[in-house]
């Protein structure tokens, strides 16, 4: 929806919510959700606080409605990864591959906006972030578990860390080849985990 608000000057322009939560998705992204300030979103979005808190409700409620977006098209490709026909160690291999490049793939907004969430001072932010990290989890838990349920726990918190540990390295400056490494070393040692059958199934 595009609605019609008046600038300091008085002058009516066009703000379109949509096009709001992308820019403040990169805001959030960059500084991280305790960073930035109402101020810091008005003074980008281009609106005074009574027209934000009409549109979103709160910081929280906006963040909420970005991590949704995100979620949607900047989050790694789950779903797809383990639809493919591969090995069970190929695709958790890859999910690590993905969330090392996705992490990386703009210097300027490093890390997931997600597992960064997490750790958000605000309770609100902090649940919301929470709740797609354990969907997440959850996803990745019940693909191990249909192929090799006795291994589902213990492989499922290995990826997760490891992905988060991928975000705090690439959110410290470390370089794509450095977090490629160490995805593909964590491959390898899933690899290494799973029996010969189930690593092939």
């Amino acid at each position: 929806m595009t609605t019609n608000i008046s600038s300091p000057r008085g002058r009516p322009r066009r703000f379109n919510p949509d096009e709001a939560v992308v820019t403040a998705q990169r805001l959030f992204h960059e500084k991280g959700y305790d960073a930035v300030s109402v101020a810091d979103l008005t003074k980008a979005l281009g609106i005074n606080p009574p027209s934000f808190y009409a549109a979103f409700g709160s910081k929280a409620g906006l963040y909420a409605r970005i991590l949704d977006r995100y979620a949607q098209t900047g989050a790694i490709p789950l779903t797809q990864i383990f639809s493919a026909e591969r090995p069970l160690a190929e695709a958790l291999a890859e999910v690590l591959v993905e969330a090392a490049r996705h992490y990386a793939a703009d210097p300027a907004a490093t890390g997931c906006m997600v597992l960064e969430g997490t750790r958000s001072n605000d309770p609100e932010a902090r649940d919301a972030a929470c709740g797609y990290h354990v969907a997440a989890q959850d996803l990745i838990r019940k693909h191990i578990a249909a192929r090799y349920p006795q291994e589902a726990d213990r492989l499922a918190d290995f990826v997760s860390t490891t992905m988060a540990g991928l975000s705090a390295s690439a959110r410290h400056g470390q370089s794509l080849e450095r977090l490629l490494a160490t995805a593909r070393l964590a491959g390898l040692a899933i690899a290494q985990a799973l029996p010969p059958d189930a690593a092939h199934v």
